[in-house]
């Protein structure tokens, strides 16, 4: 792809849009939705937890729907779609939600397909648009890109719960369906608006198209896939750190409650405490390789690393400090938390968008769908296994802080396995699409030789 076909920033700030209306309804339906069953309706918090599950479960397709893209040559029409069957399933989860109190089974029924839409439609449009990214963004600019869509997702999450929450008041089932319609509605126009013309068709895609059509079936192509060892190393990073990023979700806060006798009001500060650090971290994340360009590369491996190891010390700080909880600085620690979280989680996603074009066969749906599952996976068994391995050890320790410790320091191991990971992930110098292998990947090296000679380069 030549510099002229390159995304700018302000395509980037549009595609970054699309993901600040996903952001929108999956924070309805896995946080508004959540709540009001649990609340409203009195239901036992297992049965959102399963839906919200199915939600992430289903995200299993991303590869094949990575696979999909990439033999069509365009993204476009997966994102639209994808954002349509994402409305679709919020509108089908709010209604089964309503219709829960008269037919039970019925309502749970509906809602469990509106939550399978909801995983189909944000596996569809998330690796379609992260696919683009990878494809058409400059490669200094990626990790900048990366930590900007994040970034408007979370503000997708923010503005949505805020607004949605003051129209929900006083909650009635007319009302969630009104605010549920009226928010999907307005991300797929909204996605219609900043997709249109940012995708040109060119005789470089339609030459892939012609490849890609050669290259056998969706088996034989994520086999080709799962041989190159970039690409299973980076997968088993992927799924290690955000197994140990996603645990700590559903326990920080009763940790806070229980061990530093926080009330719920100050718990959920400590909660946007965290986000703050996470806002820190991916923003400096993105200003670091965008000034110095020329050591891009090592910064983003440096941030992956740093903010894995980072983590994996905020962590054992909160096991030492719930022992010694008269003075520990929680909020403190927990902001440090946050900040290596963000810094590795953005510095991970632009990795991803690197190294999805890198390789021989330049398959960046099927590449972004494989990580992208491992990431679903992984999110999905965190917050549970999180919330599991706490109340085994509490019911064999009777000291909370000794059996939230042990759970964290767990989640510390992740990080440090992870940051180990990370040494064997090579990421291309800025300026060349595809990367130079370190010398332990021999077979990659070789096979980079072959196409060089095969293009005359």
């Amino acid at each position: 792809m030549t510099s002229t076909e390159r995304l700018s920033w302000w395509h980037i700030v549009r595609l970054g849009l699309i993901q600040t209306s996903l952001g929108g309804i999956v924070v309805l339906t896995t946080s508004t939705l959540n709540r009001i069953m649990v609340v409203e309706l009195a239901l036992a918090a297992t049965i959102p937890g399963l839906l919200v599950t199915i939600h992430h479960v289903v995200q299993l397709a991303r590869p094949r729907i990575g696979y999909g893209s990439d033999i069509g040559g365009r993204r476009t029409p997966w994102i639209i779609g994808g954002m349509c069957i994402l409305a679709l399933g919020g509108v089908l989860a709010a209604f089964g939600t309503t219709v829960i109190p008269e037919h039970y089974w019925t309502g749970i029924a509906i809602s469990a397909l509106g939550f399978f839409a909801i995983g189909v439609g944000t596996g569809a449009t998330g690796t379609s648009l992260l696919a683009l990214l990878a494809k058409q963004v400059a490669p200094e600019r990626k990790p900048a890109a990366a930590a900007l869509v994040w970034f408007m997702m979370i503000i997708g999450f923010a503005v949505t719960a805020g607004i949605a929450g003051h129209f929900l008041d006083p909650y009635s089932p007319d009302r969630l369906m009104r605010v549920t319609a009226s928010v999907s509605v307005l991300a797929i126009l909204i996605t219609l608006i900043a997709i249109r013309g940012v995708e040109r068709a060119s005789d470089t895609i339609r030459q892939r198209v012609a490849e890609n059509a050669s290259h056998g079936s969706f088996g034989a192509a994520l086999r080709e896939i799962w041989r190159e060892p970039e690409a299973r190393i980076f997968t088993i990073f992927v799924f290690v750190s955000m197994l140990a990023y996603s645990a700590q979700d559903l326990i920080l806060e009763p940790f806070a409650g229980l061990v530093f006798d926080r009330t719920p009001g100050e718990s959920t500060q400590l909660a946007g405490i965290q986000h703050g650090g996470v806002l820190l971290g991916m923003a400096a994340m993105a200003i670091s390789t965008l000034l110095f360009k020329s050591r891009g590369a090592v910064l983003l491996r440096l941030w992956i690393r740093g903010g894995c190891l980072l983590s994996a010390i905020a962590l054992f700080m909160l096991c030492w400090g719930g022992l010694n909880r008269t003075d520990w600085p929680l909020e403190a620690n927990v902001f440090l938390l946050g900040t290596a979280n963000g810094g590795f989680a953005v510095a991970a996603i632009g990795a991803m968008m690197v190294l999805a074009s890198s390789g021989r066969q330049q398959r960046e749906g099927i590449r972004m769908g494989l990580w992208g599952a491992a990431q679903a996976i992984a999110f999905a068994l965190g917050g549970f296994l999180g919330t599991v391995a706490v109340d085994v050890t509490r019911y064999w320790l009777s000291e909370p802080a000794i059996a939230y410790g042990l759970v964290f320091a767990c989640e510390g191991v992740l990080f440090v396995v992870a940051a180990s990971l990370a040494r064997h992930i090579h990421i291309a110098n800025w300026g060349s699409e595809r990367a130079a292998p370190l010398p332990s990947f021999g077979e990659i090296a070789l096979a980079e030789t072959g196409v060089c000679a095969r293009d005359g380069s």
